[in-house]
């Protein structure tokens, strides 16, 4: 068997996890030709079938999963020689995988994250799906229940909750609509729950959850919302008590392997802090004015 480069390796964790070659193409910024060019090179180079392939994406065959275990391992190791060399040369990045609205607070507090004095670089990884750790994928992540994977850490922060809020003095005539993320987005219980209890009243539809509030604010209807973003808008006030169905406890993930590490023991302490700081605000405890 001919020696196969750790880059192939690489691009097939791209596609692996993403599951196909146009989402890959998009991480790694190759074309999709050229990643289904490779993907068929390291399977002659293994002699075996990694994938398979259909019009809705790539699947992981059992000799592909093998595979895709296989380099986690490899893969934790490229990471921490990566951060050993960042170290000497002031190039460390940590990795924070966070949902919508915990961004939001994060970008309006950096600096209790990240300092000028401090010498690693933050990339924060915006979306609502689970934060993925178990391949080194993210160093740090916040999730809406603890890990089952053995090889992360979780810190519990406390609950989260929700209530559908609208705009304050909002006309009448909009006091019986609903906003959502579109079904195909909705990704969280919160997000779903418009579908799930309104669907006949759910008049307007976005794909990102940043704009519910927007169009909320707007007096556009009612969205739902974490109290965290609703209360903290003097513009909003709740339409109703909390939702409490939707209330959940909150951690922050990490992996176990790599919690000790100067730069990721910093990030999770002064996280954990700037939470804890808004505790009342995330669980509720300081609601707008309801109606």
């Amino acid at each position: 068997m001919k020696s196969l480069s750790w880059d192939l390796y690489q691009d097939f964790i791209a596609v692996a996890r993403k599951g196909g070659l146009s989402a890959a193409a998009s991480a790694t910024g190759m074309s999709a030709a050229t990643l289904g060019r490779r993907m068929l090179e390291l399977e002659q180079g293994l002699g075996k079938v990694l994938f398979h392939r259909s019009p809705s994406g790539y699947e992981l065959t059992g000799d592909g999963l093998a595979l895709l275990d296989h380099l986690k391992d490899l893969e934790a190791a490229a990471r921490k020689v990566d951060s050993w060399q960042g170290v000497s040369t002031g190039n460390v990045i940590v990795r924070i995988a966070v949902g919508t609205w915990i961004a939001h607070l994060l970008s309006e507090n950096f600096e209790a994250l990240r300092t000028l004095r401090d010498d690693f670089r933050v990339d924060l990884r915006i979306g609502e799906q689970r934060a993925g750790l178990a391949f080194r994928e993210n160093d740090i992540g916040i999730r809406a229940f603890a890990p089952e994977e053995t090889n992360l850490a979780s810190r519990l922060t406390g609950s989260v909750a929700y209530a559908a809020y609208r705009a304050r003095n909002s006309a009448e005539s909009t006091r019986d609509t609903w906003l959502a993320v579109a079904e195909d987005d909705a990704v969280s219980p919160y997000l779903r729950w418009p579908h799930e209890n309104h669907p006949d009243k759910v008049r307007v539809t976005v794909n990102r959850p940043r704009n519910l509030k927007d169009l909320a604010l707007s007096g556009a209807g009612i969205a739902v919302l974490p109290c965290l973003a609703g209360d903290l808008e003097p513009g909003l006030e709740r339409a109703g008590p909390e939702i409490a169905e939707l209330r959940h406890q909150q951690w922050i993930v990490m992996s176990d392997d790599d919690r000790h590490r100067r730069e990721i023991r910093t990030v999770v302490s002064r996280l954990a802090r700037l939470i804890k700081q808004h505790g009342d605000l995330i669980s509720g405890a300081r609601p707008s004015r309801s109606v």
